[in-house]
């Protein structure tokens, strides 16, 4: 576990870390904040092309040779931001950390499913505990880690930190990573044949990796996202795009034999589908709270940048332990149930918040989006892994990623619609609202899946 839980921090370190050197950057290449905004966007989208792909070609090549690829791959990246001539070697450098970090996730996975499947045992939920927790420890570090590198070594010490970790991560990988996990053609009876252990671009249906598809797929979301970052000034030629290009996306991947996205399966396994809408809008709550509550206490409260800091704390700190408590429960619908409930609860705190609402009351409503946050991760993180197809589960677990990267950036477009110049307290009541009906909506989606229900929660 040990080189995968080193490769599944660095997407969401990554991610975060640049949050305290955005203005360093701007400054060293003169450039403003809409400029440097897309060292955020650049690696969030790169991620959710990327991680199905990643996740794909874990399925077709083998886990531990793509993990190992994607650690090279963000060696290379942190090695361009560390000695970028140019801001535009900065974008390129987050790109290709986007492409590098996605291979931990989706491998871990797969990776995790063979063994999985070879002892004939569930995988443990502690072991996918683990996963989550990475996650979310490693997001919440991210930007006081990013702080003290910039304060001491300044900015470039961000990408450059980044070599060292992957380094140790390959050597590890290499090391401690089961060579006969390349890919996982079905559990022992039900095609007959079980994953061979080698290499190899084909999969048991005769089909390849389909660039094709990926370059639809990556066209749609890019114009999807783009549109999507900016909908208080909506560039609407962007639409007639996305539907252009997701129609001739839908009718290529029916097409394929073996497609990059098996829409045919999706239909089929309504569970998993149901699984990634309820994780992508769960997180699309949580992120309109993490970076959206942070900014009104400084604007708003008047906290400064330091106390806001330490106000969303407990927010970490709650997900960590519901991370691990949630390792602890045979169920998913329970856990996934109380998620929802507590967003529910925490955006009807918001809904009542002012400039002069107590400390005390402002502590609990980033305890109660935290709670969820351990919860919604590791619950959908298990539905996925008990859903997902055995031939395919590092793409499944790519696409659980994707979902929750168009919550980011949905969550980003929403926060700048209500806020505008100002985060006031119209603004946070309106996120507020918009939260509130969205959790209720991920409410209705849990308890009414009976696929969550405990006599389906074994591996398929």
């Amino acid at each position: 576990m040990t080189p995968l839980l080193l490769g599944a921090v660095l997407n969401p370190v990554n991610s975060t870390m640049i949050a305290t050197a955005l203005v360093s950057v701007g400054h060293a290449f003169g450039v403003g904040a809409a400029d440097t905004a897309w060292l955020v966007a650049s690696l969030y989208l790169a991620s959710a092309v990327a991680q199905p792909t990643m996740g794909r070609l874990a399925d077709l090549l083998g886990a531990r040779r793509v993990f190992l690829a994607g650690l090279a791959i963000v060696v290379a990246a942190g090695v361009v931001g560390a000695l970028a001539p140019a801001f535009g070697w900065l974008i390129a450098s987050r790109v290709l950390l986007g492409i590098g970090t996605s291979a931990a996730y989706p491998c871990a996975m797969a990776v995790l499913r063979a063994e999985s499947l070879r002892l004939g045992v569930p995988t443990p939920r502690p072991v996918l505990a683990r996963l989550s927790l990475a996650s979310l420890g490693s997001a919440a570090v991210g930007p006081v880690l990013g702080g003290v590198l910039t304060a001491t070594a300044g900015w470039r010490a961000i990408f450059a930190v980044n070599v060292p970790v992957a380094l140790v991560g390959l050597v590890l990988a290499a090391l401690w990573l089961p060579r006969g996990d390349a890919r996982v053609r079905g559990e022992r009876g039900a095609h007959g044949e079980r994953g061979d252990g080698r290499g190899g671009g084909r999969d048991r249906r005769g089909g390849g990796l389909d660039p094709l598809g990926i370059l639809l797929f990556a066209a749609t979301l890019t114009a999807a996202m783009v549109f999507l970052m900016d909908v208080a000034h909506p560039r609407w030629l962007l639409l007639p795009a996305v539907a252009v290009c997701g129609a001739v996306l839908v009718w290529w991947q029916l097409r394929r034999p073996s497609p990059f996205l098996d829409l045919r399966m999706l239909g089929r396994n309504r569970a998993l589908a149901r699984t990634y809408l309820r994780h992508g809008l769960a997180y699309l709550v949580i992120y309109c709270v993490m970076y959206g509550f942070a900014q009104w206490l400084e604007e708003s409260h008047g906290y400064s940048s330091f106390h806001a800091g330490l106000i969303m704390l407990p927010m970490s700190g709650a997900a960590a332990a519901c991370s691990l408590l949630g390792a602890r429960t045979k169920g998913i619908r329970g856990p996934l149930t109380l998620a929802a409930v507590l967003l529910v609860a925490g955006s009807g705190v918001l809904l009542l918040a002012h400039d002069g609402t107590p400390l005390a009351v402002v502590l609990l409503a980033s305890v109660l989006f935290g709670l969820p946050q351990g919860l919604a991760g590791t619950g959908n993180q298990a539905a996925v892994a008990a859903q997902a197809p055995p031939d395919g589960v590092g793409a499944a677990a790519g696409l659980q990623r994707t979902a929750q990267y168009i919550g980011a950036i949905t969550a980003a477009s929403l926060i700048a619609l209500f806020y505008g110049h100002h985060a006031d307290d119209s603004g946070l009541h309106g996120i507020a609202l918009t939260t509130g009906v969205l959790a209720l909506v991920v409410l209705a989606l849990t308890v009414t899946d009976r696929a969550l229900r405990p006599r389906t929660n074994r591996e398929r």
